[in-house]
């Protein structure tokens, strides 16, 4: 497989080649954006889950709107698949102001920072996804767009070129990353919100399936909507997956009805088991207990063993695992966890259980 080189390029977000075919990634796959749109929510009071975060942007929002201005610019940042990008038209429908959306990718060049930030509307929403990745330059031209709402313009070129200062109408920056340790420290003192999101439990996922199926118009009982949510790692994008593909499985087998042993069998069958681990996850785990008994072992050798590339075990296999207590890294290597043999069926060598 031809995964990037770079680090800095990788963004789970977007989903790497190997991990594009992966029923449970929580990065955003091709036929995903369509099924997305009609499932989000507009509303903050329609958003489930994330209540520290929604709480802090409610009075925000309230106060905002009370005062008649533009809200601070808003930080969004966690894994992929909480509903960062939801969050962001939420903000635009609750202030009843205009949206736009673009990405720290789609900006090459400078001119394209400034036709966008030359055309906002007054307290319009823009959104900028995976900031992380926006280039240095054009980075250092939203310094003053955002802390004093202007823009500096180069005009002409050589001994000719002068400096032209833009007025920008005052509008409220929302930026997303999957990866805030690699923002700056100037960007990041010009966002007056920050919010961080985290991955979900099961019982919001559950109200995340129940609320989509209803969308969908899929006939779902609680205990199917449980079953689903319990294999969706924390991640609403992941539900919502899962339960397109249980559905058709019901369409075909079981009346069209989701209840806990359809969602059971349908989940089994595309190898999703209850953790929500997939064949690649096991293999990672099985690998590493039977062919280097339970670690440590260097992530250059686990990578030539599984034939990945490194950056794609650490920026999109191992994060999981390590949340939920499966895998430890330590500086001699990564190690595979007592819950590890007990998930897999394997005993746990006598020198490993004593720790």
């Amino acid at each position: 497989m031809d995964f990037p080189k770079n680090k800095a390029k990788i963004d789970p977000n977007q989903g790497l080649k190997g991990d594009a075919d992966r029923l449970v990634s929580a990065g955003r796959v091709d036929d995903d954006a369509a099924f997305e749109l009609k499932l989000r929510p507009t509303r903050l009071m329609e958003f489930i889950g994330q209540t520290k975060a929604k709480e802090q942007l409610a009075i925000a929002l309230e106060a905002a709107k009370s005062r008649g201005e533009a809200l601070d610019h808003v930080l969004l940042f966690g894994p992929p698949g909480l509903g960062k990008t939801t969050l962001a038209t939420i903000i635009a429908n609750e202030l009843g102001v205009g949206f736009q959306q673009t990405s720290g990718p789609a900006l090459q060049i400078q001119g394209d920072l400034t036709a966008i930030l030359t055309n906002v509307r007054e307290r319009q929403v823009l959104f900028l996804d995976e900031i992380h990745r926006l280039q240095p330059v054009l980075e250092e031209k939203l310094y003053t767009a955002l802390e004093d709402y202007k823009l500096d313009i180069m005009i002409g070129q050589g001994p000719a070129a002068r400096t032209h200062v833009m007025e920008i109408r005052p509008f409220t920056f929302v930026a997303a990353t999957t990866r805030p340790g690699l923002l700056s420290s100037p960007l990041r003192s010009r966002f007056g919100i920050l919010l961080r999101l985290e991955f979900y439990n099961d019982d919001e996922l559950r109200f995340v399936v129940e609320r989509s199926a209803e969308v969908l118009n899929v006939p779902i009982d609680r205990d199917g909507a449980a079953e689903i949510a319990m294999r969706s790692r924390g991640t609403p994008r992941i539900a919502n997956r899962l339960l397109r593909r249980v559905r058709d499985y019901a369409q075909v087998r079981a009346a069209g009805k989701i209840d806990r042993e359809t969602a059971q069998k349908a989940l089994e069958m595309l190898e999703v088991d209850a953790h929500g681990f997939d064949e690649l996850d096991r293999r990672l785990l099985r690998t590493i207990i039977e062919k280097y008994d339970g670690g440590p072992v260097g992530l250059n050798t686990l990578a030539a063993a599984l034939a990945e590339e490194q950056d794609a075990l650490e920026e999109v296999y191992e994060p999981f695992l390590i949340q939920i207590g499966f895998l430890d890294r330590t500086p001699r290597g990564r190690v595979a966890t007592r819950l590890a043999y007990e998930h897999l069926g394997i005993e746990m060598p006598r020198k490993l259980s004593l720790f």
